[in-house]
């Protein structure tokens, strides 16, 4: 199913609002894991639990697995991370994470833009953004658009156009979705 919003309608609603979700979440044990940082270099300040990071940048934590060119890791006092990752201009930044329910269904997103906060499990991806929805490396949905917002725990995805659109651009978001029976029943 591909859809589209009339380039009339398009401006005025701003964004696509999609329930789309089945029952699965983001992998809960992500949490409880070790983060794993590479990179060309790492400052860290444990004071404020922060870290920079700069150049190849691949962190893991659990089932996530985020890359970049530029990033800054910021942990609460509750031990959430929001990470922020930026892309230079010959790539993009990526996001991956393993969904609980049906054994391997992963999100994937790639973006100029990054953003996700673990607390509140939302991922936001900007710039020339897509995300994926797989199951056994099979897409099941995937989004295009300038700016994608996944909300994990609503269980939506926002897609947006950029903010200097003009209505003869359009469509500038695009969404293939799998009927929810079939991808939720799949094994």
């Amino acid at each position: 199913m591909h859809l589209l919003i009339p380039s009339s309608r398009f401006l005025s609603l701003i964004s696509l609002m999609m329930v789309v979700m089945g029952a699965a979440y983001a992998e809960k044990a992500d949490q409880k894991k070790p983060l794993i940082l590479e990179a060309d270099k790492v400052s860290v300040n444990d004071v404020q639990q922060a870290y920079e990071l700069q150049g190849n940048i691949l962190l893991i934590k659990g089932s996530i697995l985020v890359t970049g060119e530029q990033g800054n890791i910021k942990v609460d006092p509750e031990g959430y991370e929001f990470v922020t990752m930026e892309s230079d201009q010959d790539t993009t930044a990526s996001f991956r994470q393993r969904r609980e329910g049906p054994a391997n269904e992963f999100i994937q997103a790639n973006g100029k833009n990054v953003v996700y906060d673990a607390k509140t499990e939302v991922l936001t991806i900007t710039g020339d953004a897509s995300m994926k929805r797989l199951l056994n490396m099979q897409m099941l949905d995937q989004l295009n658009g300038w700016k994608i917002e996944y909300d994990d725990v609503k269980q939506y995805y926002r897609v947006f156009p950029p903010p200097d659109a003009k209505e003869s651009d359009l469509p500038l978001a695009r969404a293939m979705l799998s009927p929810r029976q079939k991808a939720t029943l799949e094994k």
